[in-house]
């Protein structure tokens, strides 16, 4: 298949565009500046220029390349704040999802997060709905979600990837990240400090996925019914469980355990992924993937 990537070099990208060439697909990636092009290269892809908020721009890329399937892995995490991500989500998938339709793309997998849902006990599943009455700051989080997958939906073929907490290489959760950074006392001027919120070990629950199965789920997902999937390892968990693993595997120090929680901080369930469509994640928990990180 003829596959376009938005966003080839993210870190999710970067490990996805080689399995999707190693399986045999021609995969081409949209960059924002021509000094991509030598990286995707080197993945055995090509790359088309394009920035993901110019209509006109994105329109001629995707025309160019008149792929089979579009894979929307955008963000703006590396260089902007909350409002420069909703931004993305709202204006750029919108571009993407137009420009695609025009083309006559029939299939889009589109990258969400698995921690918009509304409060309550237990892991959310894809039937837990999005808490679209969340109050401010959060209901800024929730509306470029939803505007993401509403207009995805708008392709006849769709699949929605809704990642727990990324970690491992190229994530603010690895070795040198931000995460690590933050937890030491430093980078608190970082302008992408902000997602991060105070970073508590209380009793707030997350769920996680290694940037690694992330990439293999985005490649599984181009043989998968249309629809919402929880891409997320087998083991929700308190922060005040997983965040002093991911600190000592950090080398810096843990914040001193506390209790309470936000009601939407219920973490998410993987029933789906694992038990209607085969996906296994290669690292199947948190606790076993922070200390192997390198």
């Amino acid at each position: 298949m003829r596959i376009l990537v938005a966003d080839a070099t993210g870190a999710v990208g970067r490990l996805m565009v080689p399995l999707l060439v190693e399986a045999g697909h021609e995969v081409t990636g949209l960059v924002r500046t021509d000094g991509l092009r030598d990286l995707l290269r080197t993945f055995g892809a090509s790359a088309v220029r394009g920035d993901a908020l110019d209509a006109d721009g994105v329109r001629a890329a995707v025309a160019a390349v008149a792929p089979d399937v579009v894979i929307h892995q955008l963000t703006a995490l590396a260089r902007g704040g909350p409002a420069d991500n909703g931004r993305i989500r709202r204006e750029g998938t919108r571009v993407l999802v137009d420009a695609a339709r025009r083309a006559g793309v029939g299939r889009i997998i589109a990258q969400s997060v698995a921690w918009a849902y509304e409060p309550g006990d237990g892991p959310a599943t894809e039937d837990t709905p999005l808490d679209v009455t969340a109050p401010r700051p959060r209901a800024s989080l929730v509306g470029g979600v939803t505007a993401l997958e509403e207009a995805v939906a708008e392709v006849e073929e769709h699949v929605v990837l809704r990642y727990g907490v990324l970690y491992g290489p190229g994530t603010w959760y690895t070795p040198g990240g931000l995460v690590g950074e933050r937890l030491a006392g430093r980078a608190e001027d970082d302008p992408a400090a902000v997602f991060l919120g105070p970073l508590q070990a209380d009793d707030g629950v997350s769920s996680f996925v290694h940037v690694e199965d992330a990439a293999r789920a985005a490649v599984a997902a181009l043989d998968w019914p249309s629809g919402v999937v929880n891409i997320v390892d087998d083991t929700p968990a308190r922060a005040r469980e997983w965040l002093p693993v991911l600190a000592r595997a950090l080398g810096v120090p843990a914040p001193s355990a506390r209790h309470g929680r936000e009601g939407w901080e219920r973490g998410a369930s993987n029933a789906r992924a694992r038990g209607e469509l085969g996906w296994c994640p290669a690292h199947p928990s948190w606790r076993t993937g922070f200390p192997a990180m390198r």
